[in-house]
């Protein structure tokens, strides 16, 4: 059934996230902290295997091997550029902010800012990898939900551990997965066929520098705006056309 993955998807990130509550509230921050680097961690390790795939041997037999490179960064830089002028990373933070406030009140600067960054975060983690992707047109498609199972399982341990740092935050985040994967899934769907292997490598390699963004913020080495480079998803199969057409 399409759609089955992304409900499995929805159930581990709030169980988890109900379990990271509670178990939150009897950690020390310092050990929330590690918590948080720890999963840093892992995200820039699968950000590092995803973004691999700028090596993948149907996207040089499309664009050619000297193009690769310059379909990721073309892609980076002109879907940040798009992402920039509308402000997607404000609009996400001020999102945050008026689900905190409709769930918690007001409150103080200092929970407020919590609860943004891990609905921001999460969303992020949850939304912009390659499983995400392939995994949500596959399921629409109709060829099974296995991606979306395993990626289910990998999203249910990162909501314990980011709801144990963040609190409340991460299962608002389930609205932002439910938006993407359905949005996905109802695009395999209507689309009939998979992406050519080429167009997904790109989307894929793409996506790994954008949780390398995203391992940034959550090991505190820079506040990358990683909601501007979303675009850059969209632009690179796009890239991919054109560089091929072009050759």
């Amino acid at each position: 059934m399409p759609g089955i993955g992304t409900l499995v998807n929805i159930a581990t990130v709030v169980v988890g996230a109900l379990l990271g509550l509670l178990l939150g509230n009897r950690l020390p921050q310092r050990t929330r902290d590690l918590v948080t680097d720890a999963l840093g961690l892992v995200t820039l390790l699968i950000a590092a295997v995803s973004a691999m795939d700028v090596l993948s041997p149907d996207l040089a037999a499309r664009v050619g091997t000297s193009a690769t490179m310059l379909v990721v960064l073309g892609s980076l830089l002109l879907g940040g550029i798009a992402g920039s002028l509308m402000r997607l990373e404000t609009r996400v933070e001020a999102l945050g902010g008026w689900l905190q406030r409709r769930l918690q009140g007001d409150g103080d600067s200092v929970e407020r800012h919590r609860f943004i960054e891990g609905f921001v975060t999460s969303s992020l983690v949850f939304c912009t990898g390659p499983l995400t992707i392939l995994g949500s047109l596959n399921d629409g498609l109709g060829n099974g939900a296995d991606q979306l199972f395993l990626k289910s399982a990998l999203d249910g341990f990162a909501a314990i551990a980011f709801a144990a740092a963040f609190g409340w935050g991460v299962m608002a985040s389930v609205l932002t997965l439910v938006v993407v994967q359905g949005s996905l899934t109802a695009v395999g769907m209507t689309l009939g066929d998979a992406l050519p292997e080429a167009h997904l490598a790109a989307i894929t390699a793409v996506g790994g520098l954008i949780l390398v963004a995203v391992a940034l913020r959550l090991l505190r080495i820079r506040e990358l705006p990683v909601a501007d480079l979303l675009p850059a998803l969209l632009v690179a199969p796009a890239l991919v056309q054109i560089v091929a057409m072009l050759r």
